[in-house]
């Protein structure tokens, strides 16, 4: 049996759904974003039905990331949302927290959308590109040049479909680096499609990878935060030393 709650917040989401498709008609709007559910229940994919990106994913964590893109400014304005994620079709959404209702987020983000692709603006300006992680490279050797195919080709369009990407990061003694992003940061089934899925394909096509490894970004800049304190700390000891003999 369905709760009279579960009935209700179905029908008021096929409600809103349908008013927001009227409103679109008699707009004069052709434009009809659908949405999509991912494995990060704080994360949505949103379907424009446009392309999005020509080319690559573009991942902005903060609203200060996206300088470049108009459309990931429009949609940080939108109280609640905590990072935007671009893909060749589709925009994946990531609440602040579970507190925030889909229910309240939603509508914004379908005026946002809409009023974007109407504006004329570009996704991003131009100079501005993915990174092309899985380019080839000169100094790639075989191994890396079959990491790299099986990314692209394999892996990263099934990651997509959950409104995520992982991105090329360096294969070392064995290890290969990746960083998730869009619906699969702080997914709670990340190190599932880390280790059960990613890393096993890797194996059964490449026995060299051993295992893989997601970078912490966090981390990362902390190490160079304190590399650059260390630094610093010399240099200031060098000057009070120069200063004392003088």
């Amino acid at each position: 049996s369905v709760s009279p709650t579960r009935s209700g917040l179905a029908l008021g989401s096929s409600l809103s759904t349908f008013l927001l498709f009227v409103f679109c008609l008699f707009s004069g709007r052709t434009m009809f974003v659908q949405t999509q559910d991912t494995p990060n229940p704080n994360s949505l994919k949103f379907l424009p039905g446009r392309t999005v990106l020509e080319e690559g994913t573009m991942n902005f964590a903060h609203p200060h990331d996206a300088f470049c893109s108009p459309l990931a400014r429009q949609l940080f304005r939108i109280d609640g949302v905590k990072s935007v994620f671009l893909g060749p079709d589709f925009i994946t959404i990531t609440k602040s927290n579970e507190t925030v209702e889909w229910k309240v987020i939603k509508p914004d983000v379908y005026a946002a959308i809409m009023d974007f692709y109407t504006s004329g603006l570009p996704v991003v300006n131009e100079g501005s590109k993915p990174s092309a992680d899985t380019a080839p490279s000169e100094d790639d050797d075989e191994v890396v040049a079959m990491i790299k195919e099986l990314l692209d080709t394999r892996i990263r369009p099934t990651v997509q479909e959950d409104g995520g990407d992982v991105l090329y990061r360096g294969f070392d003694d064995g290890i290969v680096k990746l960083k998730l992003q869009g619906a699969c940061t702080s997914c709670p089934s990340s190190i599932v499609t880390l280790k059960n899925g990613i890393q096993n394909m890797l194996q059964f096509y490449i026995p060299e990878v051993e295992a893989v490894e997601e970078v912490c970004m966090f981390l990362v800049l902390l190490f160079l935060v304190l590399v650059l304190f260390f630094l610093l700390t010399t240099v200031l000891l060098k000057l009070l030393k120069l200063l004392c003999f003088i």
